[in-house]
């Protein structure tokens, strides 16, 4: 019998709700409308601050300062006598802070322009904010300058949707003095609070605003700093920051201290991708989460902001192979995270089966009372064999027998899972469909309600198998029977999974394979097994995982940069040609930095070379209109259309795996693999960058200088420092 359709119709307007039986859709309310298109956000380990272009939250908008999922604040507005202040200027410094030039709008007694204004702004160890004041009028003046505060503890689901009215139980408890706004919530074990502190104290509070008298006379300057601390002691969260200026120092041991530090030091000709490079960089330190798991410190990566500071087995995964020649840190956290909320049990809520990886994990109000499924929720079918790959990729570049035999039992109850649990009907083939009912409908990495859909629009029926889950699937297994054959020293067992690899990827071309439109392979197969026809990117991913044979990669390389597929900014997750095309669509026509990372990887993978790097220089020089910084996604639009990729409106910005691109794709024009003891490297260089020389790169206990040249390059042993 046919499953029924669980998914909405690709007219759904708003992808970023789900909706399934029994879960009534929220308001959709996604950024930037009530912030403007040019909302600024900082953010720093799982905290940011969303606002407008003046810094300034609305009542009743998207923005605020969120922190483990929850919204402390709501609004934050800062008002000359009651009046907006005109923008001048505004944008983010780093990842972490952003500034803001201001100015008084036309008043009765002050005309325009008279009262410079300059808010600063970070986010370390809580909010913290410096208003400055510079008077250039003739004659003195007196001012109000009002901060007014609010929170509403929402849950971040409950931001971009309707989410219940929390106000009659927020307690407040405003300092009479003026140094402090408090609020404090609790609904029986789940309890927060908000504390905006002030210095210089304000003259006044009025109802829920911070107030000061402020006589000014010409030139004199006037000051105020406003701290919004947050909960903190946590074993996760230790911010970077704690004062302007001021460093947390976490010692030369601490990880995201020694991965920064020790990342590998690039200088090359072209401007652009160490521009490219060094960003990256600075953003994924920005996204870090910091656990301590049985006693051992570890980091892995947020998947992005604003909505996804938490950790995404998927997305945690991918980032972590991508930046594996920064250092293995982040891999080896992500493994032993990962490791540590395998599933042991079955539970419908969560889509949990024993053996499998996460999806992802929540702290908010609504998962700590049990009313969402995420902590953690395993909706993915893709994240246990993302594991499996990230576990030997690790192995390589390190030789670190001693994890990988730690880790052995979560490998094959890994592997268990994948023959049992995730292949549904005993086909071969990892499906999914969830049994929660508030489970995600589509559980591969196009996770959107339309995400995988046939030629013709149509939406496919549960289980479906995509065809990259059976890739990494693929790839995963020779990955384990490398390992079997190495510190396991199990012979037997890699026998066996090389034999089950050789049987998958027989009976996947056979049954994935689509003749027609000059050859390619389908999305996935559906609930009856039909193949889905739709055309997309996904097939750049079966090149990675090696699971195409030689004699049909050329025609996949063709179809990936046809003018139907290759925008000229990189590939489209779905061909214009079939009708569910539409380059504003989250899954059906943008073009998505990581997915090309993986697709140029692939491309390299089979020879590819030139392919390759048009998807490198394409990525880089995308950057270069986003102040190098790749977002989650662009329109899918043609490079002909304009001088720059369009932006997707909604796209997390910074986001990981979009931050990990540049990094993988440097790996893949240099060819580095780490190889029987030494790093080697097989250079494919765009004549357009010139020579690249990447140094003290980690690989295999010890450091390597790799300088590339076109298909020229010495790789050597590096200094000790």
């Amino acid at each position: 019998m046919a499953a029924t359709p669980r998914r909405p119709t690709p007219a759904d307007p708003c992808p970023d709700v789900t909706t399934q039986p029994g879960v009534p859709s929220g308001v959709c309310r996604d950024l930037p409308p009530d912030l403007g298109p040019d909302a600024i956000g900082v953010l720093e380990g799982r905290t940011f601050m969303f606002s407008d272009a003046s810094g300034n939250v609305p009542r009743g908008s998207i923005g605020g300062l969120v922190h483990d999922d929850t919204r402390f604040l709501s609004h934050w507005e800062l008002t000359v006598d009651d009046a907006p202040l005109l923008v001048l200027s505004s944008g983010t410094v780093d990842a972490y802070s952003a500034a803001f030039f201001l100015a008084n709008s036309d008043l009765p007694h002050l005309p325009a322009n008279r009262v410079g204004v300059r808010r600063q702004r970070f986010v370390g160890d809580g909010l913290h904010e410096r208003v400055e004041l510079r008077y250039f009028g003739h004659e003195p003046v007196s001012i109000r300058l009002r901060l007014t505060a609010g929170t509403d503890f929402a849950d971040l689901f409950e931001i971009k949707e309707s989410g219940r009215d929390r106000g009659p139980d927020i307690v407040r408890e405003h300092e009479p003095d003026g140094s402090a706004l408090a609020f404090a919530y609790r609904n029986g074990s789940y309890a927060a609070s908000t504390r905006v502190e002030a210095q210089p104290p304000a003259e006044h509070i009025d109802g829920d605003a911070l107030v000061w008298n402020v006589h000014l006379t010409r030139g004199q300057q006037w000051s105020c700093e406003l701290r919004v601390p947050l909960r903190s002691g946590e074993e996760h969260y230790r911010p970077a920051l704690r004062g302007f200026g001021e460093a947390f120092d976490h010692g030369p041991e601490d990880p995201s201290t020694r991965w920064a530090a020790e990342k590998p030091h690039l200088h090359a000709d072209a401007d652009l991708l160490s521009d490219v490079y060094h960003r990256s960089a600075v953003d994924l330190v920005s996204m870090r989460i910091e656990k301590r798991i049985a006693g051992e410190p570890v980091v892995l990566f947020a998947a992005g902001l604003p909505w996804f500071l938490t950790t995404f087995g998927r997305d945690s995964l991918i980032t972590a192979y991508q930046s594996i020649t920064c250092g293995p840190d982040v891999a080896r956290g992500a493994l032993i995270v990962l490791a540590n909320h395998q599933a042991k049990t079955f539970d419908d809520f969560t889509d949990q089966e024993p053996g499998k990886m996460f999806h992802e994990y929540r702290s908010g109000e609504l998962t700590q009372l049990g009313l969402k499924p995420y902590q953690p929720y395993y909706g993915g079918a893709d994240t246990t064999s993302l594991w499996l790959i990230l576990l030997s990729e690790y192995w390589r570049w390190t030789g670190d027998d001693h994890l990988v035999c730690r880790l052995r039992d979560n490998a094959e109850a890994a592997l268990r899972w994948i023959d049992h649990y995730g292949d549904r009907d005993g086909d071969g083939y990892v499906e999914y469909a969830t049994r929660s009912t508030q489970g995600l409908g589509n559980q591969c990495w196009r996770d959107s309600p339309d995400g995988v859909q046939y030629a013709d629009g149509g939406i496919p029926v549960l289980p479906i198998a995509t065809c990259e889950t059976q890739g990494y699937t693929y790839d995963a297994k020779l990955r384990m029977a490398e390992l079997a054959d190495g510190p396991w020293q199990d012979p037997e067992l890699a026998q066996r999974l090389r034999v089950e690899a050789a049987a998958l990827r027989e009976r996947f071309n056979r049954d994935y394979w689509i003749p027609e439109r000059g050859g390619y392979y389908a999305v996935g197969l559906d609930g009856d097994k039909r193949p889905i026809d739709s055309m997309t990117s996904s097939m750049g991913h079966l090149l990675w995982s090696g699971i195409v044979p030689d004699d049909r990669a050329a025609q996949v390389a063709r179809h990936l940069m046809s003018r139907e597929m290759f925008s000229g900014w990189g590939v489209r997750t779905l061909s214009t040609a079939d009708i569910g095309y539409n380059p504003i669509g989250y899954h059906v026509g943008t073009v998505w930095p990581h997915d090309n990372s993986i697709i140029a990887a692939g491309l390299a993978r089979y020879g590819h070379r030139e392919q390759a790097n048009r998807i490198a220089m394409a990525m880089l020089e995308a950057s270069r209109h986003s102040g190098h910084r790749l977002p989650e996604a662009f329109s899918g639009y043609d490079r002909s259309f304009g001088r720059q990729p369009v932006p997707y409106p909604t796209a997390c910005n910074p986001q990981a795996w979009a931050s990990g691109t540049p990094l993988l794709l440097l790996r893949t024009m240099l060819g580095l693999e780490p190889r029987e003891g030494r790093l080697d490297a097989d250079p494919h260089v765009p004549d357009e960058l010139g020579t690249i020389r990447l140094h003290h790169v980690p690989a295999l206990g010890r450091r390597w200088n790799v300088d590339a040249r076109r298909s020229e390059c010495t790789v050597s042993p590096a200094a000790k420092p």
